[in-house]
C-alpha cells in the first residue's frame, strides 16, 4: 500500500496505542510517532476478586445460569471506544485528511462500532494485524507490503 505524505496511522492492539505521521512520501513512508498511550489490563483472572455466584437453577439442578463479565474484554472495549474518541476530537479540529488504522482483528471490530463520521471520511486503510510489539522499520515495510 502506498502511504500518502502527512496521512495518520494508527496502530493499536487492547491496551496500546501508538499514533503515526508519514512524514516520508508514498514510496518511502517515514513514520514519525505523534503519541502513545498503553494501559494495564491484566488478565480476566486476574480482575476478579471472588468465585461466581450461585444461585438457584429453575431446573432445580443447582447449576448456574448467569454469565459472568469477562473485565479483560469490556477494558479492551472501553479502550476501542477511547480510541475512536481521540480519532473523532482529531478529525474535527483538522489533524488529518487521511486516516489508516492497523490494529488487532477483534480490537479493529469494535474501533468500527465507535467510529464517527468524520473518521470514516477520512478512514483509507484498515489493516488486521497486531503491529504494537514491532519496530516502526518493520511497521513501515508491512503497511507497504499490504
Amino acid at each position: 500500500m502506498r502511504l500518502p505524505h502527512d496521512t495518520l496511522v494508527l496502530v493499536a492492539d487492547g491496551r496500546k496505542m501508538l499514533m503515526f505521521r508519514n512524514q516520508g512520501d508514498a514510496d518511502a513512508p517515514n513514520l514519525i510517532v505523534e503519541d502513545v498511550e498503553t494501559r494495564s489490563n491484566p488478565a480476566d483472572r486476574d480482575q476478579k476478586t471472588d468465585a461466581q455466584g450461585q444461585r438457584p437453577s429453575s431446573t432445580g439442578y443447582g447449576q448456574d445460569s448467569t454469565s459472568e463479565a469477562d473485565y479483560h474484554q469490556l477494558e479492551e472495549n472501553r479502550f476501542a471506544a477511547s480510541t475512536a474518541d481521540t480519532l473523532k476530537d482529531r478529525a474535527l479540529q483538522g489533524e488529518y485528511d487521511r486516516l489508516v488504522v492497523v490494529a488487532a482483528p477483534k480490537l479493529l471490530g469494535e474501533l468500527r462500532k465507535h467510529y464517527h463520521k468524520e473518521v470514516q471520511t477520512r478512514l483509507t486503510a484498515e489493516i488486521a494485524k497486531d503491529l504494537t510489539g514491532h519496530p516502526k522499520d518493520k511497521i513501515e515495510a508491512i503497511i507497504a507490503a499490504e
